[in-house]
């Protein structure tokens, strides 16, 4: 990641979808500090960022399924197979528990499925009935996520126009990549693959 996007100026609101090293950064309780902005997470990691010093009212207390309203933004959160922890001093793992993943409704009328660490499930079905995303953050890594081949089955499921993978190429062991995920993916499920560098970013509001 880009440094000046570790530290933001600005920061209003900060969803995580589980407590591992890669994606709960150590800085995070003091940018929260610096930021006042709110933070959702699966119960355990909202625990232990209170013991870390945040104040629990910056933390929005939610649970997988339920759904709030913060800034304008209808947040759902989501069921996510993936056993996750936080790592404690001395590399101790504690706070062990089940990531989760995100359906964010915009203003706009688009709706964004950030899946998380996940395996493929099929719920996802259910999701894209129920909430019809129109692009979907999906990780493609493999061994520690699913990888490509399930990715592909997965925009299957959401029936989503667009798809961002992540969760690969940053570790030697990840190594599924957006060309196998592109390969799997069927001629008529009209997906478009955006792969993002790292501080690339997407304006979602202007897809077609």
């Amino acid at each position: 990641m880009p440094e000046h996007l570790r530290r933001p100026e600005r920061a209003d609101l900060v969803l995580l979808t589980h407590g591992h090293d890669d994606h709960l950064d150590a800085e995070l309780p003091a940018l929260l500090a610096r930021t006042g902005a709110r933070v959702v997470a699966p119960a355990p990691v909202r625990f232990y960022l209170q013991e870390q010093g945040v104040p629990g009212g910056q933390c929005e207390a939610m649970n997988v399924g339920g759904s709030i309203e913060v800034f304008g933004l209808r947040l759902t959160m989501t069921v996510a197979h993936h056993a996750a922890h936080v790592e404690l001093r001395g590399g101790t793992p504690g706070f062990q528990h089940e990531g989760v993943g995100y359906i964010l409704h915009f203003s706009d009328n688009t709706v964004l499925y950030a899946a998380g660490d996940t395996a493929l499930f099929g719920d996802m079905r259910l999701l894209a009935d129920l909430y019809q995303p129109t692009v979907a953050l999906l990780p493609i890594g493999d061994r520690y996520t699913m990888g490509p081949r399930e990715a592909a089955y997965a925009a299957q499921l959401l029936r989503v126009a667009h798809l961002v993978p992540f969760h690969y190429g940053t570790f030697a062991s990840l190594v599924g990549t957006p060309d196998q995920l592109q390969e799997y993916l069927r001629q008529d499920d009209d997906v478009t693959v955006h792969a993002l560098a790292a501080g690339e970013t997407l304006e979602i509001g202007q897809l077609p």
